[in-house]
C-alpha cells in the first residue's frame, strides 16, 4: 500500500457503505449528532433512522434556541459581582463611570456593555521617600535636601495614605500613587528649605512631619485626587555621609559650648544671690547707722537747746550742774584717782575699784584697807583747807606709790 493512499493507517471494521470512504467526518454528520444528543436528553426520539436520515427543521431549530438561551443565561449571570465590606464597586458603561456600589452582592449589565472595578478604601498604602526597603537602600536623589542656613541634609521618610474618594482615585489623574510621591517630596523640600540645619536635625522632626502632612494633603485636594494623607514618619535625618566627620566634630563642640554656659550659669546663680544678699545686709546697715547718727545728733541739738534756755535764765547753777555731772561721769569710768593736795604736794591714791567692791560686799565683809602713800606732815592750819583727808599712820603704802612719790620728790627738789 502506498503512503499516499488515503486508506493507509485506517482499519476497515465499519464495513459496508463506509467501506471506501473513510476520511473525517464532515460538518454536517456532527451537527446531526449534537441534535440527536439534545433531543434524546429532553425526552424527543430522533426523527431519522439509524441510516443517517437527516432531521427535520423543527428539532434544527429546538436545538439552536436552546443553545442561544443557555449562552445568554451564562452571559446575563456573568454580572453578578461580590464587594467587600472595606471595597467599593464603580460600575463604568462603555468606560464611563455610572455609580458607586455599596458592600454586598451586586449586578450590572454583562460585559463589554458594563464593567466594574473594585477599589480597596480601608486599607493603608505607604510610600518611601529617600530610601526603598531599608534605610540602608538610600535614593539619594530623592533624599538629599537644602536647609535654610545652605547646608544639605540627608532625609528619609515614609507617608502612609488611605482612599477617600474612589471615583476621584481612578479618574482624576493617571498615576495617582505617583502623585503621592511627587507631593510628599515637593511638601518636605519646601518645608526643609525654610528651617535651620540644627532644626531640622533634632528639635523640629516631629514638627516638620506634622507640617508636611499638612502641606501634602492641600496638594493633593486640589489635585482632587481622592487620597488623604494619614500619617508622614521620619525615618531619619543626617548630613551627608561625606560631611558625618566633621559634623559630628561640630556636634561636640556644641556640647561643649552648652556644657560650660550650664557651669557658667550654675556658678552665677550661686554667687549673685549671696552677692545681692550681702550688699542688702550693707544697706540695711548703713541705713541703720543713718538713723542712728541722725538721732543721736537730734538729741544732742535738744538737749544743747535746752541747756542754752536754762544757762539764760541761771549761768552759774547751770554751769555748776555741768560741771558736776562731767566729773561724776569721768569718776564713774575710772578706776584710779590721784588727787594731789594743794600747797605741800601731797599726793593721795584712792583705788575707786575696790572701795566700790567693798561697798557691794556688804558691811559683813572684811574691808581692805585702801592704798595710800605716806605723805609728809602737813600744818594744822592747811588741814582743814584740804578736799580730802590724808590717809591714816598704819595704812600699807604700796611700793610703786613709794617709787613714785620719790621721784617727784626729786624733781620739785631740783626745780
Amino acid at each position: 500500500m502506498s503512503l499516499n493512499d488515503p486508506r493507509w493507517g485506517n482499519n476497515n471494521q465499519g464495513g459496508g457503505d463506509r467501506g471506501g470512504n473513510q476520511g473525517p467526518p464532515d460538518l454536517e454528520e456532527v451537527w446531526r449528532d449534537v441534535n440527536r444528543r439534545l433531543s434524546g436528553f429532553f425526552g424527543r426520539k430522533g426523527g431519522g433512522d439509524s441510516g443517517g436520515n437527516s432531521p427535520s427543521p423543527g428539532q434544527i431549530g429546538g436545538g439552536i434556541g436552546l443553545i442561544v438561551g443557555v449562552v445568554a443565561a451564562l452571559w446575563l449571570a456573568s454580572g453578578f459581582y461580590i464587594v467587600d465590606a472595606s471595597q467599593r464597586g464603580i460600575v463604568l458603561r462603555f468606560g464611563k463611570f455610572i455609580q458607586s456600589t455599596e458592600p454586598g452582592l451586586r449586578w450590572r449589565l454583562p460585559y463589554p456593555i458594563e464593567t466594574h472595578e473594585l477599589v480597596n478604601l480601608t486599607g493603608v498604602r505607604t510610600v518611601e521617600i529617600g530610601y526603598r526597603g531599608s534605610e540602608r537602600n538610600k535614593v539619594l536623589n530623592e533624599s538629599l535636601m537644602l536647609t535654610d542656613d545652605e547646608n544639605i541634609v540627608n532625609i528619609q521618610f515614609a507617608v502612609q495614605y488611605v482612599l477617600k474618594d474612589p471615583k476621584e482615585y481612578l479618574f482624576n489623574n493617571r498615576e495617582p500613587d505617583a502623585n503621592v510621591v511627587q507631593a510628599a517630596e515637593s511638601a518636605i523640600r519646601e518645608i526643609v528649605g525654610k528651617s535651620k540645619m540644627d532644626f531640622v536635625l533634632y528639635e523640629g522632626r516631629e514638627q516638620i512631619a506634622t507640617n508636611a502632612a499638612t502641606l501634602m494633603q492641600e496638594i493633593l485636594d486640589r489635585y482632587q485626587a481622592g487620597i488623604m494623607i494619614s500619617k508622614v514618619t521620619m525615618q531619619n535625618a543626617q548630613p551627608p555621609e561625606q560631611v558625618q566627620a566633621a559634623f559630628d566634630d561640630a556636634v561636640k563642640a556644641g556640647q561643649d559650648r552648652e556644657r560650660q554656659k550650664n557651669e557658667g550659669q550654675a556658678y552665677f546663680n550661686d554667687v549673685v544671690p549671696k552677692a545681692k544678699g550681702t550688699a542688702s545686709r550693707l544697706f540695711e546697715e548703713a541705713a541703720g547707722y543713718q538713723a542712728r547718727v541722725i538721732a543721736n545728733a537730734e538729741g544732742d541739738a535738744s538737749r544743747f537747746k535746752s541747756i542754752v534756755t536754762e544757762y539764760a535764765k541761771a549761768p552759774e547753777v547751770t554751769r555748776q550742774r555741768m560741771y558736776l555731772d562731767t566729773m561724776q561721769q569721768i569718776f564713774a569710768n575710772t578706776t584710779k584717782v590721784m588727787v594731789d593736795a594743794k600747797g605741800n604736794g601731797n599726793l593721795l591714791y584712792l583705788p575707786l575699784d575696790k572701795l566700790m567692791q567693798a561697798t557691794a560686799q556688804g558691811p559683813s565683809a572684811p574691808v581692805a584697807a585702801p592704798d595710800v602713800a605716806a605723805t609728809p606732815s602737813r600744818p594744822a592750819s592747811t588741814a582743814g583747807s584740804d578736799p580730802v583727808a590724808p590717809p591714816k599712820a598704819d595704812v600699807p603704802v604700796p611700793a610703786d606709790y613709794r617709787s613714785r612719790e620719790a621721784m617727784r620728790s626729786r624733781e620739785r627738789g631740783e626745780r
